[in-house]
């Protein structure tokens, strides 16, 4: 791609701001996650809202795939995965703003380096796949697409696909262990 035109120092403080609000909300949601897990116990709304909430940590974990494994054995797996997959989808955005923000910080990051060509060659494939993995590094990706200005709808529809299948999986692995377990399945 061509390179970046040079920023005036509006779009250089705005970028700045952009970054500083996505580490502050992440700092923030590690202090809450307790909180965060109880709202699993509210339903579907719930799990949209913890999935949210734990994706929009930026290269930090948080538990959704733990709630979503427990939930898909209490609810029907497809409405978990459905409350999830969407919730953990909003929840990656922060990761594409980060990375229209602070392209310049993660362009150190070896494994970043080696998402990037994927990005650029593969486009919203590549965030699918590697969306679909559960993966701690897929922040990167997000992060990959909007430093490489992916059209925002491409990325959000990639991952909101690659969100739901993962999801998916997960819901009705936790379905089959937790009734397997409890003795539901013959």
């Amino acid at each position: 791609p061509p390179p970046d035109p040079p920023a005036g120092w509006k779009v250089n403080v705005l970028r700045v701001l952009i970054l500083v609000a996505v580490i502050g909300v992440s700092l923030l949601l590690i202090h809450q996650r307790a909180q965060i897990q109880r709202l699993a116990g509210v339903g579907y709304p719930g799990i949209f809202v913890t999935a949210l909430i734990s994706s929009a940590t930026v290269l930090v974990p948080g538990p959704g795939l733990a709630i979503v494994f427990t939930m898909g054995g209490i609810l029907h797996p497809l409405g978990v995965a459905l409350a999830a997959g969407s919730g953990a989808a909003v929840g990656e955005i922060s990761a594409y703003l980060a990375g229209i923000s602070g392209r310049a910080v993660i362009e150190r990051i070896d494994i970043y380096r080696r998402i990037k060509p994927q990005i650029l060659k593969y486009g919203p494939l590549a965030i699918f796949l590697l969306g679909v993995i559960p993966n701690p590094t897929f922040d990167l990706a997000g992060i990959a697409a909007g430093a490489l200005k992916m059209t925002f709808w491409k990325f959000f529809l990639a991952v909101w696909a690659a969100q739901i299948v993962k999801m998916l999986l997960i819901a009705f692995a936790g379905s089959f262990s937790l009734n397997w377990l409890t003795g539901g399945y013959n």
